[in-house]
């Protein structure tokens, strides 16, 4: 099977972090501790990772004429991302992430989208070779519906497999589900979805099948640390998630920071893409049929589930 090739449309935002020993509470003024900028955003995220495990990768963003926009592209391009359909705006500014973490690794973030609010239709079009270069096109929610949806639909129209990660979480019309090959909520957005309380594994495969009874073929509804739940239209499974110590749940930054250095890069991506990749070590719960035992990357990227 040939290399195949993954086009990510999406954002890039520059994080700045601050660690606390606790989140502040409305009105609260905590004394943090290590300040550090990375660059981040769900896009750009997916095209590292992309990258750090070997694929072959173009990035669609857009980012502003200033010092944030031109350090993404410089690190897009050192990480053997294609950038040359980053688009530079000069009216608006890089999207940033103000981020707090606490010692328990959890977070609270404030988004200023910038430029990712200005990709647009026209800049698909200006894209098109990128698209129809692709064999995988991955989406997010960052940026504008209007963008994500005509991206899916032209995709499908020639034949690419869609695969969106639904967040932030996001009503979705008819137009963009029937067009995914794939889609990637959490639990929160598979209820928005769905319109369905997912309480345990069996509202979790309720949701997914109520999903894919809306035109997506796959649904891989990821669950935390219980792992993920895999439905193909027939077949539902659930797939443990790999045992690691969190450091930050933002999943929003890419970079190496001191903490995370002493992680090889491989490891790390798989902490920023949900721990999909690993077969059940036990009989599923959810089912007595199985989907067969591909790790979730192999299964999205073979040539024989068209």
């Amino acid at each position: 099977m040939s290399e195949q090739k993954i086009l990510v449309i999406g954002s890039s935002n520059t994080d700045m972090v601050i660690r606390t020993g606790h989140l502040p509470l409305p009105g609260e003024t905590v004394i943090g501790g290590t300040f550090f900028m990375n660059p981040g955003g769900k896009g750009a995220n997916q095209a590292v990772a992309v990258a750090r495990l070997g694929g072959r990768v173009t990035f669609v963003c857009k980012t502003g004429s200033d010092i944030f926009g031109h350090q993404a592209c410089q690190i897009f391009m050192e990480e053997g991302i294609d950038a040359s359909f980053v688009f530079s705006d000069t009216k608006n500014p890089s999207g940033v992430a103000l981020i707090t973490v606490d010692d328990r690794a959890e977070n609270c973030i404030v988004v200023a989208p910038g430029a990712n609010a200005h990709l647009t239709v026209e800049d698909l079009h200006r894209s098109v070779r990128a698209i129809e270069a692709a064999d995988i096109v991955l989406l997010q929610l960052e940026i504008p519906m209007e963008t994500v949806e005509e991206a899916a639909v032209m995709a499908h129209r020639l034949g690419k497999k869609v695969v969106l990660n639904p967040a932030p979480a996001s009503e979705l019309s008819s137009r963009l589900l029937g067009s995914l090959f794939a889609i990637t909520p959490n639990e929160t957005e598979a209820e928005k979805i769905s319109g369905i309380r997912i309480t345990d594994e069996a509202s979790a495969e309720y949701a997914a099948r109520r999903i894919a009874s809306m035109g997506v073929r796959n649904v891989i509804v990821t669950l935390g640390v219980r792992g993920a739940l895999v439905f193909d239209g027939e077949h539902c499974e659930r797939i443990p998630a790999y045992e690691m110590q969190a450091v930050d749940t933002t999943a929003e930054t890419f970079s190496m920071e001191p903490s995370w250095s002493h992680f090889p890069k491989d490891v790390l991506c798989r902490r920023r893409c949900a721990s999909l990749a690993k077969p059940p070590r036990s009989p599923s719960r959810v089912s007595e049929r199985k989907v067969p035992h591909l790790t979730v990357r192999k299964w999205i990227f073979s040539t024989d589930n068209q």
